[in-house]
């Protein structure tokens, strides 16, 4: 399903900016144990998040402008269970929902829904795609990636200073490598995914808010009467 091309991206980069990512030792031991501090530290006091995303995709074959889609987006730690995350772009019009193991993608203006299982959703359906970051331990990324320092006080585009980091998978997965942008509080602000083939995906969040009293229902996507469901 082509949407699935690109929506698991952006809903890992949530869950990666919620600060589900710890990082392993590499060679900066000193630096990277302070990172990795700073990211369980914030992990461990978040409970929910809202925020601005803005994604931008570019095509190494075809070149040429990338294309740019903004949004908002929603996330919240379920005690025992996977994180809930909602996204809704703004154009075209269009919302994910990942629940309980399940996803909803609705296209109003085309009056059709995708439903189905997130296992099932790409072909790496054992957890090594992106949407595999969300449920990730610490151990599982450790004994999956190395990650390396690849510089410090880096600029993002909204003015936050950051480190940036590189995650490298140590077994064959659906893209080459990660890259995440993570605070000084600890928390991943920017995240890109180099897939197989060169083609990126760069997710940013801005005027996030930690810790908001969300509802499960914020999550529930409502069918327009009529809606097409397809599932798979």
């Amino acid at each position: 399903m082509k949407f699935w091309l690109r929506y698991p991206l952006a809903a890992v980069a949530i869950a990666l900016f919620a600060g589900m990512l710890s990082v392993g030792d590499v060679s900066a031991q000193g630096k990277i144990r302070e990172i990795k501090q700073r990211m369980d530290a914030h992990n461990k006091g978040l409970t929910t998040l809202s925020s601005r995303v803005t994604m931008v995709k570019t095509n190494a074959q075809l070149g040429g402008d990338s294309e740019t889609t903004v949004g908002k987006a929603i996330y919240a730690k379920q005690p025992g269970k996977d994180a809930l995350v909602r996204i809704d772009w703004e154009k075209p019009v269009e919302s994910l929902s990942v629940k309980n193991g399940r996803y909803r993608m609705y296209r109003p203006r085309l009056n059709i829904a995708y439903e189905g299982s997130v296992k099932n959703a790409t072909k790496d359906a054992k957890g090594n795609s992106a949407l595999g970051f969300m449920n990730m331990s610490k151990a599982q990324l450790d004994a999956n990636y190395d990650v390396r320092l690849l510089a410090e006080n880096v600029a993002l585009s909204n003015g936050v200073r950051t480190w940036h980091l590189e995650l490298i998978p140590k077994t064959k997965t659906s893209y080459k490598t990660a890259e995440l942008w993570v605070d000084t509080d600890g928390m991943p602000n920017q995240t890109k995914i180099i897939e197989l083939n060169n083609d990126t995906t760069t997710v940013l969040l801005t005027d996030f808010k930690k810790n908001i009293p969300l509802k499960t229902s914020d999550f529930e996507i409502t069918l327009a009467k009529g809606t097409k469901v397809q599932k798979s």
